[in-house]
């Protein structure tokens, strides 16, 4: 019955709404298609960019992505926690426990599940980038089997910044890199490789 849901919610009903109401510019994710699993690493701005995201990813896999999401924000009640792994099929993770947040997302990748996870660790001002936190670094040398797929959002935090709850038309667009594994376990080398792919993808929405 989830699965059903999600189809529907992001694949019809979220991505008309996000494509013909905001104006999103969608990339093509249909090469997802081809891998068994990976992480998509994605900048911050705003609540719309895991909306963005999800609705983005070809129905057939998307029950089996979950967004990485913090516990203190999403599942501050339990009521507001299980709306968000039920219509978000989101890993609520506490942001303060860095060492367990890491686990449990190893073990939802052990699971099967392919993850969305945000590097800058929280949403930064709109289209200002932010440093990147070394969790991701320390899953990716946990799983160095699993691709990371970047991916590079613009506007969004234009179209619904950090505090507001009013929804804007803004040119927006979300753009993927290809799939790829860690070339060091040095974390601060994975950390530098995500910010060069990051920095190519931009270059490539703004020539």
């Amino acid at each position: 019955m989830q699965s059903l849901i999600l189809r529907f919610m992001y694949s019809v009903v979220m991505r008309w709404a996000l494509k013909v109401i905001i104006g999103v510019k969608f990339d093509r994710a249909s090469f997802l298609l081809k891998e068994k699993q990976f992480i998509i690493v994605a900048n911050h701005n705003s609540h719309l960019d895991t909306m963005t995201l999800m609705a983005s990813i070809p129905s057939k896999i998307l029950p089996k992505v979950k967004p990485v999401a913090a516990a203190d924000y999403f599942g501050k009640t339990k009521f507001r926690a299980g709306l968000s792994r039920f219509f978000v099929n989101a890993v609520l993770i506490t942001r303060s426990n860095g060492g367990n947040a890491i686990l449990q997302m190893k073990k939802e990748l052990e699971n099967g599940y392919s993850l969305i996870l945000y590097p800058e660790g929280t949403r930064g001002n709109p289209d200002e980038e932010q440093g990147l936190k070394p969790g991701i670094a320390l899953l990716l040398s946990l799983c160095p089997h699993v691709k990371y797929v970047p991916a590079y959002l613009t506007g969004m935090g234009k179209a619904l910044p950090k505090g507001d709850r009013l929804i804007l038309p803004y040119e927006s667009s979300l753009v993927y890199g290809q799939p790829r594994l860690i070339e060091s376990q040095d974390k601060k080398e994975i950390l530098k490789q995500i910010e060069q792919d990051f920095k190519a993808l931009k270059e490539k929405e703004n020539p």
